[in-house]
């Protein structure tokens, strides 16, 4: 989830002190596109360790004069670039935040806890059972790293043996984990991983070696003009999935050791030092006490009541909402029509569609040749598939891995929505697969930021058309898949969705736009030329009659827009080809990799989205009816479940979620009962 980089320095290097700080430098940077929130690093060098870390981003710490005091300090040390012959290590950590708030430095990285300190990539789900498990030792954060650190200590005392001990933690833990440590009592460095999510780059005089969470961030920094001549990029190498490496700061001789079976050749060959230096953190972490919420962020009572009585009149048959005879959209439904029977025209529209030898999914045989150009025998990555944590996207990497027996790397876009029961999902799938991560993620409080001001303005004038401006942020994924293209080589890029069911045509009609009920096109980006232009228009004419809209937020807009409707899609949308269905899905990822429903619905679409809850409340409250309610028409057309049945099964996951709609007034820092007031309060659809 994180970005992690290191600089380790041999004896007899004459690496400068000004070129050591222009690599972390550029480290840093390269790292942030992983993450922005917080940032820090430790060096080993001479007879202690020094960390340093600050609740904000990485460009911003290297500018500050703490950080810059860090080169004097090892200076003092005795490096001076010329003939080194000091233990001399660098880690460095730029921080997505799952567990532990950023605002809280004890929960930052690098993490000291029982003599090692150590930076992490990757969530560890299990952390709470592990430290309910093991009574005698102590928590001190809520950062799951720390019960990585704990453990790992505690194996070492029992067997003297840092790959025993290693492997033992790795077998103890679930989730994803790519980690760097140091230690006070042995001149080395620990680098790990069960994803793969780690690469590393000796220098030519094999003096030096950098690592970092990706191959590309490598290849950047390689590239630079004053790295040329002491690296060749092209041995830049992966530390593979299930594997680790000990290595010696003085000599830079390297253990390879696997984290299940034996070590390599290599194990037990190199020599650890075991002199115990100090740990002096420069900036003090705050004590973990409980978070506290903003009260603007929490319900009152009398607007949850409020909430749940629009909730229970909508079901209860008292409105008068004409609903579709066959599946359960209502009238309220963009372009709708009922014919005499009181069946409505997507229902027909799909009936003619079968007639006429229609079929949903090309089929398994279809994708199978597409694939079949791009497997890698070798075991190589093959293709990259985008990974939200939520329940399409998990069976598609199982399906991926499991079935097509390909190889890939899964991607993920971070735009700050993304709830953190979906980033546990993607580090139990990346974990148990084995799989490596690239993770790009966004200015997050910009991004939040963005997302309050247009909330702000939509609230001004309520537009049901205007909902989606609420997630416009999301969009840029479509962009990062080209770039993660590029920047890998690999060709194919497998997105696990394009499937009618959930394709929300609703959204589209409120803007006054209909692409026909006959005319499938299963994709967003899928709509005509016309209806861009007509939704162009129509985000126009809105913009001008509220010009709240007109905010730092409107390049998110713009981008939405472009990435959507105007960048070329040329991705392989694996559910056009297998036939979608949702028992199969669900069971199958909750048996195989324990995947994480959220406690406050029965529903398990959207749940790894943090804005589904809230414009799902609007859609409902103004409209009638939300995602669900389309979604469940759909399968009634499959033939998959009854009416009446998904009667039942839309009004339960179409109950408010209190606790998520809390989340997003939080995250985005918004009073939760202005809003829900004015949305309860704005012109509906049906007759009250």
């Amino acid at each position: 989830m994180c970005g992690i980089f290191g600089i380790l320095i041999g004896e007899g290097s004459d690496f400068s002190i000004d070129l050591l700080k222009s690599t972390v430098d550029n480290l840093f940077r390269l790292s942030e596109s992983r993450g922005k929130e917080a940032s820090g690093l430790a060096v080993r060098a001479g007879n202690s360790i020094t960390v340093l870390k600050e609740p904000y981003a990485a460009s911003k710490l290297i500018r500050s004069k703490s950080y810059k005091n860090i080169y004097n300090l090892i200076k003092i040390e005795g490096y001076t670039g010329r003939s080194n012959n000091i233990p001399f290590a660098i880690i460095g950590h730029s921080r997505l935040v799952t567990n532990g708030k950023s605002e809280l430095n004890s929960n930052n990285q690098p993490v000291i806890k029982d003599g090692a300190v150590g930076i992490h990539n990757g969530i560890i789900v299990n952390d709470g059972s592990l430290w309910k498990a093991s009574p005698y030792l102590t928590r001190k954060y809520d950062v799951d790293t720390e019960v990585f650190l704990s453990l790992l200590q505690m194996y070492r005392k029992d067997n003297g043996s840092f790959a025993g001990a290693v492997k033992k933690t790795f077998c103890s833990i679930e989730g994803s984990a790519s980690v760097a440590l140091l230690f006070d009592d042995a001149d080395c460095v620990l680098l790990a991983t069960n994803t793969g999510s780690l690469y590393i780059c000796p220098s030519k005089d094999r003096k030096i070696l950098v690592f970092a969470s990706e191959g590309y961030i490598l290849k950047q920094l390689l590239g630079k003009r004053y790295l040329r001549a002491l690296f060749d990029a092209s041995s830049i190498s992966q530390v593979k999935a299930g594997s680790g490496y000990l290595a010696c700061i003085p000599s830079l001789c390297m253990e390879h050791f696997g984290l299940n079976g034996k070590s390599t050749a290599n194990a037990g060959k190199i020599m650890i030092t075991s002199s115990h230096v100090s740990i002096n953190e420069i900036t003090p972490p705050t004590e973990f006490h409980p978070h506290q919420d903003n009260e603007s962020s929490k319900l009152r009572e009398d607007v949850k009541q409020e909430m749940m009585r629009t909730w229970e009149w909508l079901y209860s048959g008292e409105p008068k909402l004409r609903r579709c005879s066959k599946c359960i959209l209502p009238e309220t439904t963009p372009f709708i029509e009922f014919d005499e029977e009181g069946v409505c025209n997507y229902c027909r529209s799909y009936e003619e569609r079968q007639q006429n030898g229609y079929k949903p999914a090309k089929g398994e045989d279809a994708l199978e040749r597409i694939v079949l150009k791009f497997r890698n025998s070798s075991g190589e990555p093959d293709c990259i598939v985008g990974f939200s944590g939520g329940r399409d996207s998990a069976y598609g990497i199982h399906y991926i891995k499991n079935k097509l027996k390909m190889n890939p790397i899964v991607f993920t876009y971070d735009w700050g929505m993304v709830v953190d029961l979906a980033r546990r999902n993607q580090a139990r799938i990346c974990g148990r697969l084995g799989l490596e991560q690239i993770l790009i993620s966004a200015d997050i409080k910009r991004k939040r930021d963005n997302i309050r001001k247009n909330l702000d303005a939509w609230l001004k004038r309520p537009e049901l058309g205007m909902v989606p401006l609420l997630m416009a942020g999301d969009k840029k994924f479509y962009y990062y898949f080209h770039k993660v293209r590029e920047q890998t080589g690999i060709k194919l890029f497998i997105f696990c969705g394009g499937h009618e069911i959930e394709e929300t045509r609703f959204k589209y009609g409120f803007c006054g736009i209909s692409h026909g009920v006959k005319n499938e096109h299963n994709r967003l980006t899928g709509i005509s030329v016309s209806n861009k232009l007509m939704m162009l228009a129509y985000y126009a004419k809105n913009f001008l009659l509220n010009p709240a809209y007109f905010n730092c937020s409107i390049m998110d807009t713009l981008d939405a827009y472009y990435c959507t409707y105007i960048l070329k899609d040329d991705y392989l949308y694996l559910y056009h080809y297998l036939d979608w269905d949702e028992e199969e899905v669900v069971s199958t990822i909750c048996r195989e990799f324990d995947w994480e429903t959220s406690p406050d619905t029965k529903a398990t679409w959207r749940i790894d989205d943090g804005t589904a809850a809230f414009y799902n409340y609007i859609y409902m409250t103004m409209a009638g009816l939300t995602e669900f309610d389309d979604f469940r028409s759909f399968q009634i057309r499959q033939g998959k479940i009854g009416r009446e049945e998904a009667l039942e099964i839309v009004k339960e996951e179409n109950k408010p979620r209190f606790d998520e709609i809390e989340w997003y007034a939080e995250t985005i820092g918004y009073d939760v009962n202005k809003a829900i007031n004015i949305i309860n309060s704005a012109p509906r659809l049906y007759r009250i």
